[in-house]
């Protein structure tokens, strides 16, 4: 079958971990040989590349075009206008690419399906398109597009639009699934298919070198993900400061990077705190392989993949009992859940880790049940459903 995947969460030039599980998921489905796919991955439009505009200017950066993992992959530019576009992004967005599929298919590559990631705007877009050409779309959620966005009237009437006219939905994890019950869509149109770890990317490293050579000679927490509120990062800098014999890295980057500075400062823990700033995937195995507990104690997730990282790497983790969060962490070779976003909670999570760790064979062997087999074959199964004719049950 031939798949168009699109999605605006997709690694670029510029970008090279964003997005990168949608690339990770694509990459094992084309690897069964029985799927093969271009990838539309739009860039909203920007005219300078000059450093001055940060992130606005990194858009302008993106190639038009490029190969990543055998994949080609088209950058078209969309209009989007800041802060109060968000209403018109799905319009704007289908608009603006309806050149770029025409050529697509006149090049073709006549794409019997369209693969959308992220409901809004994308899958809201994906499914105007598929109307135009007359394709069936599948739909993935994530996360905040579910969880956050349909707080906005309009947007949850175009998500809830796009779910009924696509011909199938598919939800990263069960919890993802319920909250779209909740928002009207049908339990029956929904497909969970939970991402998997790449366990060949993923592996423990010789944990004694690697934090010789990091420098790490105490107890050390990890916490990966963007520098934003909702990740927490600083819940744990604070339960450091009752944890005095403990060190933690924080490898991300974002808008809350100097309040967390600030904060780290102001609680005298700064010492203790090492910034890593934005690591590539491939390097993170290092960092999770020298680490002795990864912590994300996030406030909404949907699957949150760099907990099966960590564990891949025989890592265990403390996380937040939100999201897809339990449906991952089911053992205590896998780690300890909180159900309060406290420093209080967070602290007395750690401290139960340290006195019942596992073994770090135990928590590699637990990850290695996550494969990406069994999604790839979900997905197979209802993209054929639908091209023969039925639609998702």
């Amino acid at each position: 079958m031939k798949l168009l995947t699109f999605s605006t969460l997709y690694p670029n030039a510029e970008q090279a971990n964003h997005g990168i599980f949608v690339e990770t998921r694509l990459r094992y489905l084309v690897a069964s040989g029985q799927a093969e796919s271009r990838v539309i991955a739009p860039i909203p439009w920007f005219p300078s590349k000059h450093p001055h505009f940060g992130r606005y200017a990194s858009f302008a950066r993106v190639p038009e075009a490029e190969t990543r993992q055998g994949i080609h992959i088209d950058h078209p530019r969309y209009t989007q206008i800041p802060k109060i576009g968000m209403h018109l992004s799905p319009l704007l967005m289908a608009h603006s690419l309806k050149k770029t599929l025409a050529r697509i298919i006149d090049e073709g590559y006549d794409f019997d399906l369209i693969d959308a990631h992220y409901f809004y705007p994308d899958g809201v877009a994906a499914v105007m398109l598929g109307k135009y050409f007359n394709k069936p779309v599948v739909i993935t959620a994530r996360g905040t597009d579910i969880n956050l966005i349909p707080q906005y009237h309009l947007p949850k009437k175009m998500i809830l639009w796009a779910a009924k006219n696509a011909r199938g939905v598919i939800t990263v994890c069960h919890a993802l699934k319920d909250e779209m019950v909740k928002l009207g869509v049908p339990s029956e149109h929904i497909t969970p298919l939970r991402n998997g770890v790449d366990l060949q990317r993923f592996q423990p490293m010789d944990r004694q070198k690697v934090r010789q050579e990091l420098g790490l000679q105490h107890f050390t927490l990890l916490s990966v993900g963007s520098l934003t509120t909702h990740k927490g990062h600083d819940l744990v800098i604070r339960a450091l400061s009752s944890l005095t014999d403990i060190h933690l890295m924080i490898a991300g980057s974002g808008p809350e990077h100097q309040k967390l500075h600030e904060l780290a400062q102001q609680l005298g823990v700064a010492d203790r705190v090492q910034w890593l700033g934005s690591v590539p995937q491939t390097e993170l195995k290092t960092f999770y392989s020298a680490a002795d507990a990864l912590v994300l104690v996030s406030s909404r997730e949907g699957w949150a993949n760099v907990l099966l990282e960590s564990m891949a790497c025989g890592t265990p983790v403390i996380a937040s009992n939100v999201g897809g969060s339990p449906e991952v962490v089911t053992s205590l070779d896998a780690g300890i859940l909180i159900s309060e976003r406290t420093p209080q909670a967070l602290i007395a999570a750690i401290h139960s880790l340290r006195a019942n760790y596992p073994e770090h064979e135990a928590t590699r062997r637990y990850a290695e049940k996550f494969s990406w087999d069994e999604t790839t074959q979900g997905q197979l199964r209802l993209f054929n459903t639908i091209l023969n004719g039925g639609k998702a049950q």
